[in-house]
């Protein structure tokens, strides 16, 4: 089966890693050359070999594939040179230190534990406000209705977006093509879903440089590389836009992917309901056994050996989140949900290394603000048969895209708890 262009897989992915697997951690897939890396000490390995492993085609791939032919035994001249010419190459995630280096130590200047505090102190407000009108019918579809919303406000929060021009963020972005295009089959890869976010982020940016406030924006403006250097407005645009796109699309599969459990598990439900210090490790293991990226891709500068197997210099390897997080190596009976699994937060659906999801405390609160507050206001959460169909024959879609792995629509039906308050 061709892991990139098969529908079949969309819905399943994990017979098909399993089966890789068991041929080895690392397996080259026979229709586009990509070596597939199913192991969970592998991966890890990759992940941490930036020296080896350019991050160049990370969102892409091996679609559109590189812009010449990848000879000889170091192609890091070729990486540069061209580099440009790759899809999403100024995004974040497809920059090689030293370059991703400033740039990442930038972002992280924007994400502190004190502004992360403040964050998670106003999800509280917005949950409740958003589920006022969400669980009022008593049903209800949980992407668009609440999660798309929620995960959208809460970055316009973090990122400091003034609150008169987050109703037209929300306009703007909450019914744009989701994933960005970002390996959707078949798909042309392009910038349009960020021109607004580009467009907006460079406006703020040039007027709080011009008239400095005692606001985030300001702190964005003005935040300097390590050596003192003050960024191109462009640089900090890009870095807003792409957390802002990319922390906003995976927090929304975690989310639906963690309620669906709930809603199909009243074994689980009754747990977190009776016990909320269950949930953040309810979500840890939610991330690892169905992670919201399938996997990374990395470009091999220079001939390498991986669980024992050669990679040849311009390689595309794909280092597969969602298989390494069900390693029965690492993870005991890996197919089994064990929301008291003692090494969940081991998985691997942040990413290693210096490519580690720089949003991760941020998506770790969304989900847990999202189950408390859904648990606390409501009695029963369960799903709608009417759009899923009964229990023993639901119907689900999920993304087609090889890259991220979520549901397209979740429909709940509630039991009504009556109003409460934190």
């Amino acid at each position: 089966m061709d892991f990139f262009r098969d529908d079949a897989l969309v819905a399943d992915p994990y017979p098909y890693f399993d089966a890789l697997r068991e041929q080895g951690p690392v397996r080259r897939e026979p229709h586009h050359g990509v070596m597939m890396v199913t192991g969970y000490d592998e991966a890890v390995e990759v992940f941490h070999d930036a020296r080896t492993f350019s991050s160049c085609l990370s969102v892409t791939g091996p679609f559109p594939g590189f812009p010449v032919p990848l000879e000889g035994d170091d192609v890091t001249g070729l990486i540069e040179q061209h580099r440009h010419e790759l899809p999403m190459s100024d995004q974040l995630p497809t920059l090689d230190p030293p370059v991703h280096t400033d740039h990442r130590a930038l972002l992280m200047r924007l994400i502190t534990p004190k502004r992360l505090k403040e964050n998670e102190a106003s999800m509280w407000q917005l949950a409740d406000r958003l589920l006022d009108e969400f669980l009022a019918p008593g049903e209800g579809e949980f992407i668009s209705g609440f999660a798309g919303p929620f995960t959208l406000l809460v970055i316009a929060d973090l990122l400091g977006v003034p609150e008169e021009d987050q109703q037209e963020f929300a306009r703007s972005l909450q019914h744009r093509p989701r994933s960005d295009g970002i390996g959707i089959i078949g798909e042309e890869l392009n910038h349009d879903p960020l021109e607004f976010l580009y467009a907006r982020f460079t406006g703020y940016i040039e007027d709080r440089r011009r008239e400095p406030r005692q606001d985030v924006l300001t702190g964005l403006a003005t935040a300097t590389f390590p050596d003192g250097s003050t960024p191109d407005v462009a640089d900090v645009v890009r870095i807003a836009a792409n957390l802002f796109s990319a922390g906003q699309e995976t927090t929304v599969r975690l989310l639906s992917s963690a309620l669906k459990l709930i809603a199909e598990r009243p074994d689980l439900q009754r747990l977190l309901r009776n016990e909320h210090d269950r949930i953040p490790n309810f979500v840890e293991e939610t991330l690892r056994m169905d992670s919201p990226v399938k996997g990374d891709f990395r470009l091999s500068r220079v001939p390498a050996s991986v669980g024992g197997v050669d990679i040849p210099a311009g390689t595309t390897v794909m280092v597969l989140n969602g298989a390494a997080n069900r390693d029965p190596r690492h993870f005991a009976d890996p197919a089994t949900f064990d929301a008291a699994r003692p090494n969940a937060r081991h998985h691997l659906a942040f990413g290693r290394g210096i490519h580690t999801c720089p949003g991760a405390p941020l998506a770790r609160a969304e989900a847990r603000v999202t189950i408390e507050r859904l648990l606390d206001r409501t009695a029963g959460i369960r799903i709608s048969e009417r759009a899923h169909g009964p229990a023993e024959a639901r119907r689900y879609r999920y993304i087609p895209t090889y890259i991220l792995r979520g549901l397209t629509r979740l429909h709940l039906e509630f039991i009504s708890a009556g109003e409460k308050t934190r």
